[in-house]
C-alpha cells in the first residue's frame, strides 16, 4: 500500500460478514487499499477453543493487503497472539487492529471492546503489549467510539497518546450504537488533536459511510487520511469504485454473483459454519428488482447449499 496515498480507503471489520470469502468478493469488485479480517477474539486463540477461532485469521496467499483485528481481555494474549501474526503463523498480515469499539452487550458486559473506554489502563496495557509482541514493520491501529454514553475527547486524546499508526473513530458513542446519523464534525477537533499530539498517527473516518464519492468528500472536508467502509456494500458491492456499475447490473449479473460467493463460501466454510450465515448477503445481491422480497425469503429457506444453488439456478 502507497504510504502516500490519501485518502486511503478500507474494507471494515464486520463480525460474521468480512471472512475470506466475501473479502474476495470485495477484491473481484473493486478492492479497497485495505482488508480487515473479522473480530478474533485472542483468548480464544490462547486456549482450548483455538479451533473455532483461527479460521478467522487464516487466508489465502493471495491477500497480501490484510489487517487482522483483535479483541479480548488478557494483555499477555494480544502479545502471543501479535508475536504468531508476527511469525506468520495464520499468514501474512500487514499489522494489526485492536478493537475498542464495538458496543454489543455480549462483549461489553463483560469489559472488552468498547468497555474499555472506560478502562484505559487496561487499554493502555493491551497495546503496549500487542506493540511489545509485534515485529517491526508491521502496523498498530485502534478502532473505537467517540464516546461510552456521551462524545469524550479525552478518549481520543488517550489513544493519540499511545503513538499509534492509524486511529479508526466510528463517528459516535457506544450508547448511540448505529441509531443516530454519524458526528463527523467532530473530527475537525479530533484532526486538531492529533497534529498536536502525535503528527504520524493517521485518523481514518468510519460510520454511515456508504461509497467512494461520498469518502471522497468527507476526507476533503476534514483533512482525513482515510475512509473506512462497512455496511455500505449491502448495497452495493462495487462502494470502493469512483464509477459503480451495480446499478447497471441485470438480474442474471446479480445472481451469477451471489453464486460466485456461495461457491466461495462452500470452499472455505464446508463443514465449519451453517447455511444461515448466508442469508445476510441475500440483501446484496437479491434486491432493487420485481419480486425479489418474495424471492429473497424463499433463498433464505433453504437448507443446504445445494437447494439455495438450485434455486438460484431456476432464476437465471
Amino acid at each position: 500500500m502507497s504510504k502516500t496515498k490519501k485518502p486511503i480507503f478500507i474494507l471494515a471489520p464486520m463480525d460474521g460478514i468480512s471472512d475470506r470469502a466475501f473479502r474476495q468478493i470485495i477484491k473481484g469488485c473493486c478492492p479497497p487499499d485495505l482488508f480487515f479480517t473479522e473480530f478474533t477474539n485472542v483468548d480464544g486463540l490462547n486456549s482450548v477453543g483455538v479451533e473455532n477461532t483461527k479460521d478467522r485469521l487464516i487466508h489465502p496467499k493471495t491477500e497480501n493487503n490484510l489487517i487482522a483485528q483483535l479483541w479480548g481481555l488478557k494483555p499477555e494474549n494480544f502479545y502471543k497472539t501479535a508475536r504468531a501474526i508476527s511469525n506468520q503463523k495464520y499468514g501474512q498480515f500487514l499489522g494489526i487492529d485492536l478493537n475498542m469499539g464495538c458496543p454489543d452487550k455480549t462483549v461489553t458486559k463483560n469489559g472488552a471492546c468498547s468497555a474499555l473506554i472506560n478502562n484505559r489502563e487496561l487499554a493502555k496495557e493491551i497495546i503496549e503489549q500487542t506493540k511489545k509482541g509485534l515485529s517491526k514493520g508491521l502496523t498498530i491501529s485502534v478502532k473505537t467510539r467517540l464516546g461510552y454514553n456521551q462524545v469524550d475527547l479525552t478518549w481520543i486524546e488517550f489513544l493519540l497518546n499511545q503513538k499509534l499508526d492509524y486511529l479508526i473513530i466510528h463517528a459516535r458513542t457506544k450508547k448511540e450504537l448505529s441509531k443516530v446519523p454519524a458526528h463527523y464534525q467532530y473530527f475537525t477537533d479530533i484532526i486538531k488533536l492529533r497534529d498536536k499530539i502525535n503528527i504520524q498517527t493517521k485518523i481514518i473516518a468510519n460510520g454511515d459511510i456508504l461509497n467512494y464519492r461520498q469518502g471522497i468528500d468527507l476526507a476533503k472536508k476534514y483533512n482525513l487520511d482515510g475512509i473506512m467502509i462497512g455496511r455500505g456494500l449491502f448495497q452495493d458491492p462495487f462502494a470502493f469504485s469512483p464509477i459503480s456499475p451495480w446499478t447497471k447490473y441485470s438480474v442474471n449479473q446479480k445472481i451469477e454473483l451471489f453464486k460466485k460467493h456461495i461457491n466461495l463460501f462452500e470452499k472455505y466454510w464446508e463443514g465449519k459454519k451453517p447455511i444461515v450465515l448466508l442469508n445476510k448477503f441475500c440483501k446484496i445481491y437479491i434486491s432493487n428488482f420485481s419480486g425479489s422480497k418474495d424471492i429473497r425469503q424463499d433463498l433464505m429457506e433453504s437448507k443446504s447449499v445445494t437447494e439455495l444453488k438450485t434455486k438460484l439456478d431456476k432464476l437465471l
